[in-house]
């Protein structure tokens, strides 16, 4: 019926159609395990329920909230609308302070209450390091 050049083909056709597929869905899969979803603290308000897979927490950190103990920090990131507490043990940037933005990457204990594995400093687009600004003689 089909001679076989055109059964190779069908054939190659068939195999390439199966490991592409295979292939998007094993990087599709990979991707799944390692997304870091962002929320903001009114977002996190907002939760139906909460959830215990890792998540992150945007916002700024707010003014007078910053408590260092012997081995754990404790702070507010605020939205300015909502505010929610985070538990940090660790080193923290050198651009993380009060009024500046954040991001924590952690667990949600419950809707108040956030404990922190790993905090990232935001800087806006205006950021000079220490050492740049003072190899440059600016205040």
């Amino acid at each position: 019926m089909y001679n076989k050049k055109v059964k190779l083909r069908a054939l190659f056709l068939f195999l390439s159609i199966a490991s592409l597929t295979l292939t998007i869905f094993l990087v599709l899969r990979a991707l799944e395990e390692n997304v870091v979803y962002f929320l903001s603290p009114t977002e996190i308000k907002n939760l139906n329920e909460t959830t215990t897979e890792k998540i992150r927490v945007g916002g700024m950190v707010k003014d007078q909230s910053i408590k260092i103990n012997s081995d754990k920090i404790n702070f507010i990131i605020t939205d300015f609308k909502n505010e929610i507490n985070v538990t940090y043990s660790g080193i923290v940037p050198n651009l993380f302070q009060e009024g500046k933005g954040v991001v924590a990457e952690g667990i949600l204990r419950d809707k108040n209450y956030f404990k922190a594995q790993k905090i990232l400093a935001k800087h806006d687009e205006n950021y000079i390091p220490p050492e740049v600004k003072a190899s440059l003689g600016e205040k």
